[in-house]
C-alpha cells in the first residue's frame, strides 16, 4: 500500500513524512548555498587566488552529478532512508575538513569530493525521488514543490547565518558550526524509510532492470531533451550562488557617486542577496509544482527560461545599485528551482516512478555539468578579465536555447513505458 492511503501511526502520516523530507532538503541545499559567502575568505587566509576555490566548487558540482544517478539506483533498490543518513554523514565530515584543508588539492578533496560525494546522497533530489513513491499519487506534485521549496527557505535561513558565523568567528570556525547541522540528516532519514511499493501506480511504468529502463529512456526524444534543457538550469544556478558574492564586491569596487552605496554595503547586500533568493523560490518552487498538475509542464519550463534571459539582461545593464541587486535576487528567486518540479514532473509523465531515482539522477547529472562549467568559467573570466560579464551574457544566450529545447518535448507517457504504447507523435 502506498505510504498515506492507509498506513497507522502519525510517524508514517504523508504530512510527517514530507515534513522531515522537507527538514532534510532545507538543511542540505542551504548549507551548500551559503558557500559563495566563504570565497573571499577563504581565499585570503590561505592566500590563493579566485580560481582555486571555484574549481572546488567546480569539482563538487560534478561529483554531486555523476555520483546522482547511483544514489539515485540505490533509493530505488533498498529505499532512501540508508543512502539520505550516509550522505548527510559524509557531507557533514566534507565540510568540517574545508576548514582544516592546508593545500588546494586537500581543498578540492574536501571542499569539492567529499561535499559532492555527501550531496549526491543527501540532497532534495533523492528526497523527491523518495516522496514521489511515498505520498500518494495525487498529491506528489505539490510534495516535490513543498521539497523543493524547503531547499529555498534552506538558503533564505543559512545565507544570513553563515555572513553571522563569520563576522563573529571567522571563516573556519563558521565552517565547523555549520557542519554540526549535518548531524539531523541521518535522523530525519529515518522517516523516509520503505519504497511505497506495496501498490501499483498507474505511473510506476513497467518492471524493468534498471539498465533496461535506462537505455528505453535515451531512446525517447523528449527526454533527451529535457536533459540538454537542464543543463542551463545548472549553469545559471551554480553561476550565481558561487559568484555573485564576488561580482558585487567587484562592482562595489569599482562604484562612484550614485553607486557608492555599494562600497559599505557591498558584503550585507550578498548576503541578503542570497538569501532573497531562497525566500522568494519557495514562492517559486511551490507554485510551480502546483501549476505543473494544471498546465502544460515543458510550456511553463520555457517560459521561466525566457524569464531568467530577461533578469539577466536588466541586472547587467541597469546601474548596480543595492536597489537594483535585491530585486534581481527576488526576480531570480522566483525563477530558481522552479524548473525542478517541472522537470521531475516530466520524468514521471514519461516513465512513472519505479526508477524515478535513477532517471532524474541522469538528467540531474546533466544540470551538474551545467553548473561545472557555470562555477569554473566564471571563475576563469574573472581571472583572465577581470569581470563575469562574459558569463552573464552567456546565461542570456542559453536561457533562450533553453526555452526552445523545451518547447518541442511531448508532455505524455513514453511509447515504451506507456500501459498501452502511443505513438509519440
Amino acid at each position: 500500500m502506498v505510504l498515506g492511503s492507509g498506513a497507522s501511526g502519525w510517524w508514517r502520516a504523508p504530512a510527517f513524512v514530507v515534513g522531515c523530507g522537507c527538514l532534510i532538503a532545507l538543511l542540505t541545499y542551504g548549507l551548500r548555498t551559503s558557500f559563495g559567502l566563504f570565497a573571499a575568505p577563504i581565499s585570503e587566509g590561505r592566500g590563493w587566488s579566485p580560481e582555486v576555490f571555484a574549481l572546488a566548487i567546480a569539482i563538487q558540482n560534478i561529483v554531486w552529478g555523476i555520483g546522482q544517478p547511483f544514489a539515485g539506483a540505490i533509493a530505488d533498490r533498498y529505499g532512501s532512508a540508508r543512502i539520505l543518513a550516509a550522505g548527510g554523514a559524509v557531507y557533514g565530515v566534507g565540510v568540517a575538513l574545508m576548514a582544516v584543508s592546508p593545500t588546494p588539492a586537500a581543498f578540492h578533496l574536501t571542499a569539492g569530493v567529499l561535499v559532492g560525494l555527501g550531496l549526491s546522497g543527501g540532497s532534495f533530489t533523492i528526497v523527491i525521488a523518495a516522496l514521489g513513491r511515498l505520498v500518494p499519487e495525487e498529491k506528489s506534485s505539490q510534495a516535490m514543490g513543498l521539497a523543493t521549496a524547503a531547499g529555498s527557505l534552506g538558503q533564505f535561513a543559512f545565507a544570513p547565518l553563515g555572513q553571522t558565523f563569520l563576522a563573529d568567528y571567522g571563516w573556519q570556525s563558521a565552517l565547523l558550526l555549520l557542519a554540526c547541522f549535518m548531524v539531523l540528516v541521518p535522523a530525519l532519514a529515518v522517516a523516509l524509510r520503505g519504497r511505497g511499493e506495496g501498490g501499483v501506480r498507474a505511473t510506476d511504468g513497467p518492471a524493468l532492470p534498471a539498465r533496461d529502463a535506462v537505455r528505453r529512456a535515451f531512446g525517447h526524444g523528449s527526454y533527451l531533451l529535457l536533459v540538454a534543457g537542464f543543463f542551463v538550469c545548472g549553469f545559471h544556478v551554480a553561476f550565481i550562488t558561487t559568484h555573485l558574492p564576488a561580482h558585487i564586491a567587484d562592482v562595489a569596487g569599482h562604484s562612484h557617486g550614485g553607486h557608492a552605496g555599494m562600497n559599505t554595503a557591498g558584503p550585507a547586500v550578498a548576503a541578503w542577496a542570497l538569501a532573497l533568493i531562497g525566500l522568494f523560490n519557495i514562492v517559486g518552487s511551490y507554485g510551480s509544482g502546483v501549476l505543473g498538475s494544471r498546465y502544460s509542464k515543458r510550456g511553463l519550463l520555457a517560459g521561466i527560461y525566457l524569464a531568467r534571459a530577461g533578469v539577466i539582461w536588466l541586472f547587467i545593464t541597469l546601474p548596480p545599485t543595492p536597489t537594483v541587486v535585491l530585486l534581481f535576487a527576488a526576480a531570480m528567486g522566483v525563477l530558481w528551482l522552479s524548473t525542478v518540479p517541472l522537470t521531475s514532473g516530466l520524468v514521471v509523465v514519461m516513465f512513472g516512478t519505479r526508477h524515478l531515482g535513477t532517471l532524474f539522477g541522469i538528467v540531474f547529472l546533466s544540470h551538474q555539468v551545467g553548473a561545472f562549467l557555470g562555477v569554473w568559467l566564471g571563475g576563469v573570466a574573472f581571472e583572465q578579465t577581470g569581470s563575469f560579464a562574459p558569463i552573464w551574457w552567456a546565461g542570456i544566450a542559453l536561457a533562450v536555447i533553453a526555452a526552445a529545447l523545451h518547447w518541442p518535448i511531448v508532455e505524455r507517457p513514453a511509447p515504451r513505458f506507456a500501459v498501452s504504447p502511443q505513438p509519440e507523435g
